[in-house]
């Protein structure tokens, strides 16, 4: 893999605790990326950050490996009823991944993480709050329920992040944050760390008046979409579509691919074609089950299930290593959409390709990207032969859809027809 996108800067000159060099050297970390460079001096000195930089460039270390950090070296108060580090995510998804990393780099210490997420596990999460937790990774809804009901308090926080921030406005979490950050202590008594992928207004408002003096980081690009995405398109009309997905999946040989759609139920159709013409998907949008989202994602990041038929749902905030393509079977009509869905591909110095379907549907959308993106993506040849031979029937059901349409229906009872003005039945 290349390592382009290091710096030379090793985590192991900073004065960092002991566990937590071991907890890097397990985790495989040696050389810092340019956000994790830059913000951990900062914050290991005690100085708030605001952070921008795209995904997949080592954010998340940065801010796990400065909370830990900062709780290693201030002892806990004598009595606690809630947790000392808060890392606030926008998703579900984006809270496990998190909580994932942080078990790895937090392993020789000994802190309690906790994981508040919504959508399952009520009593599981319930129960380990209160049990107590020193690290607390949570969405802000399924958080504000538990301190509603007196779990925990938030008295104690000398860490907070912020992950995601723009995000969170996205999905309407501005209220819920609010809430949460002025039961804090005062800015001025913790360790403020704000990290998103654009320093939008709204954004740089919210750290300013929450955190104290930070101090902005912004990792410049040449592209607002990394260089070592390849991209390119097919102009196709709307009845190619499908087979020229089938088409080039049987042409990506062990690969790890992501196929975005604009709606579930096209999600759905697309998927039904691909598992009737041999190909092993899955379809990960915003009304699947939370436990079987996550066992999906588990799934798409061992290559057990190569291939994710995916809404937006999914383009954001996610780091699934080895994703080698992004194919937009759908052009997004948000360009700042287009950035983040093939974001998914190339990350951490990876190399990987995007592709993109321009049809009669979706194909004004093409304008705004390229403008947004600040370069013309490439039309590439479609070569008939790409186009697989696809029989109509051959689209198979979602299991939801197939049982509901196999189950057998309850048979109605026959409504005997009213009498009028309560007239006695004709005598036989």
């Amino acid at each position: 893999m290349p390592q382009t996108h290091l710096t030379e800067i090793r985590f192991d000159q900073f004065d960092l605790a002991r566990p937590l060099h071991e907890g890097l050297a397990v985790a495989g970390l040696v050389y810092c990326t340019p956000i994790q460079a830059q913000t951990l001096p900062l914050a290991l000195a005690g100085q708030d950050v605001a952070g921008q930089a795209q995904t997949g460039t080592g954010k998340t270390a940065a801010y796990l490996v400065a909370a830990l950090q900062r709780l290693l070296n201030q002892p806990p108060p004598e009595q606690t009823i809630g947790p000392r580090a808060l890392i606030l995510a926008p998703t579900r998804e984006l809270a496990v991944q998190i909580h994932r990393d942080a078990l790895q780099l937090a392993q020789l210490t000994p802190f309690r993480l906790g994981l508040v997420f919504g959508g399952t596990g009520y009593q599981q999460q319930r129960a380990e709050l209160d049990a107590g937790v020193d690290l607390l990774i949570a969405t802000p809804g399924r958080l504000i329920d538990y301190y509603k009901q007196k779990l925990f308090s938030l008295a104690s926080v000398t860490v907070l992040i912020l992950d995601e921030a723009d995000r969170m406005f996205d999905l309407g979490f501005l209220k819920d944050i609010r809430f949460i950050l002025r039961r804090l202590p005062p800015p001025a008594k913790r360790l403020n760390l704000l990290f998103s992928a654009t320093l939008s207004y709204r954004v740089s408002e919210l750290a300013y008046e929450h955190m104290n003096d930070p101090k902005m980081i912004e990792i410049e690009t040449d592209q607002v979409t990394p260089e070592r995405i390849r991209q390119g398109c097919y102009l196709v009309g709307n009845d190619e579509k499908i087979p020229l997905l089938i088409g080039l999946l049987r042409r990506y040989i062990d690969s790890r691919i992501m196929i975005f759609i604009n709606t579930k139920r096209e999600a759905e159709r697309i998927w039904g074609y691909l598992e009737g013409n041999g190909l092993r998907a899955a379809v990960l949008s915003g009304d699947v089950p939370q436990q079987k989202r996550l066992r999906l994602l588990r799934q798409f990041q061992t290559g057990e299930l190569p291939v994710l038929v995916a809404t937006d749902v999914a383009a954001r905030g996610l780091h699934i290593p080895g994703v080698t393509h992004v194919i937009n079977y759908d052009l997004p009509e948000d360009a700042q959409d287009y950035v983040h869905r093939i974001g998914r591909t190339a990350r951490a110095g990876a190399a990987g390709d995007a592709i993109s379907f321009i049809c009669e549907t979706h194909a004004f959308c093409l304008p705004d990207i390229e403008q947004f993106i600040g370069m013309r993506i490439p039309v590439l040849e479609l070569e008939r032969e790409l186009l697989a031979a696809i029989d109509p029937a051959s689209r198979v059901r979602s299991p939801k859809r197939a049982e509901r349409a196999n189950s057998t229906p309850t048979p109605r009872r026959r409504r005997r027809p009213a009498r009028r003005n309560n007239s006695p039945p004709p005598a036989s």
